[in-house]
């Protein structure tokens, strides 16, 4: 039976909701998603389909938008951008079963529809509109689809061909894909093909995906190591992974990490505060989580006007998940590495190697009893956080001027959540 999956993408997602809520067509609306408190240099998180045409740019900054142009501003609002998502997610399972849905991100998602078609009496094509149209009726949304007979060319649809087609849906088998795209420039419009890559391709005398079809296959290794293989099957239309390989796949290692940038230059004490708190919400993470590490990683990326960044990891006596041994572990990298006359702008940290605490060694060098009463604390800081807010107890870090904690802890995924 011949493979077939649906790549499914909400139409310009964040512009159309705040759209849909004021009862206003995207398609003629001038609108942007971006939040006004952080200025003109802050990032537009989506733009409507009408702004593009117009010659705005996706993910463009509020200044770069033409003064000429009157649009909406709307503040981000990401508890409903999610919920629009869940209720999208739940049209899918009307038609397909979840074990054959893998969410690729908020607006994106891919289906494996091989075996319903037959169940519908359908082609790949009737059962895209129906879920297309279900999608639009229910909740006023656009959405546009790419069929392929892999998940690589499935994508490649949708980012390529159905943007350029009037019923929103374009389709790509092998034969159809090196007809029609073995020649299509620019290489960035190819799914996994960055700006660094293209340049790298670019330096080979390779321009297109007929070029990498057909290049020597030593020098791709030679220049991409283990990653050529991935890019010759891709110039060829070819991709064996599956929906059922990504659900049963399990890494060989687990991370937590977060980060964030920085609204203007902080100091070294002041961006020590701040990595304090992210330590701490690291931790809580971790304890919610059940899980704990032994190896902890800092990146520090200071002023926009610097070229530098301080990275650093720093392994523990043993796995724990409690704050104040995870304090030590960054701050002893902080204060060892990060250069102290430096604005700072960004914080990343990581967590790595996590794993369950059934698996942990114990250390003799550990005050064991010491640290489970650590850990019943912060388990009840982390329960009263959950059915109350994350603000509901603070550190005394939590009150200084530049501490960020408060605010981000408002946030989804950085941004405005209401």
């Amino acid at each position: 039976m011949q493979q077939m999956y649906l790549c499914i993408d909400l139409k310009t997602f964040f512009a159309s909701v705040e759209c849909v809520e004021r009862g206003l067509d995207p398609f003629s609306t001038c609108l942007v998603v971006a939040d006004p408190a952080r200025g003109k240099g802050s990032i537009c998180l989506a733009v409507t389909p009408k702004m593009k045409m117009l010659g705005v740019r996706n993910r463009c900054r509020v200044y770069e938008i033409p003064p000429t142009i009157k649009y909406i501003t709307a503040v981000p609002r990401m508890k409903k951008y999610i919920e629009y998502a869940a209720n999208v997610y739940s049209i899918y399972l009307k038609y397909i079963s979840k074990d054959d849905i893998h969410v690729y991100s908020i607006d994106e998602a891919f289906l494996d529809v091989t075996k319903y078609l037959s169940f519908y009496h359908k082609n790949a094509e009737e059962l895209a509109n129906l879920i297309l149209n279900d999608i639009y009726k229910t909740y006023g949304l656009t959405a546009t689809a790419g069929i392929g007979t892999n998940l690589y060319l499935t994508k490649i649809a949708l980012d390529i061909t159905a943007k350029h087609s009037l019923t929103n849906i374009g389709y790509l088998d092998e034969e159809k894909y090196q007809k029609e795209l073995w020649h299509h420039k620019p290489l960035t419009d190819f799914w996994q093909v960055g700006i660094g890559t293209e340049r790298r391709l670019n330096k080979l005398r390779l321009y297109d995906m007929y070029d990498v079809a057909h290049a020597d296959t030593k020098r791709l290794f030679k220049e991409f190591g283990i990653n050529a293989e991935l890019l010759i099957d891709h110039a060829w239309g070819r991709e064996n992974c599956t929906i059922k390989d990504i659900k049963n796949y399990k890494p060989k290692n687990n991370s937590l990490s977060n980060s964030q940038v920085l609204f203007r230059d902080y100091s070294f004490s002041e961006a020590r505060i701040v990595l304090n708190e992210m330590v701490e919400m690291g931790s809580l993470r971790l304890i919610e989580s059940n899980l704990v590490t032994d190896c902890v990683g800092l990146y520090i990326g200071y002023s926009k006007d610097m070229l530098s960044a301080t990275k650093g990891t720093e392994r523990l006596l043993t796995q724990t998940n409690i704050y104040t041994e995870l304090s030590k572990a960054f701050m002893k990298i902080y204060d060892t590495k990060v250069d102290r006359n430096l604005p700072i702008r960004r914080i990343g940290i990581t967590f790595s190697k996590v794993t369950a605490p059934d698996a942990v060694q114990l250390n003799l060098f550990v005050n064991q009893e010491q640290e489970n009463k650590e850990r019943k604390i912060e388990l009840a800081i982390n329960s009263v956080k959950s059915k109350m807010g994350k603000n509901a107890i603070l550190r005394g870090m939590n009150l200084q001027e530049c501490a960020t904690a408060m605010a981000r802890n408002k946030m989804i995924g950085g941004h405005n959540s209401e």
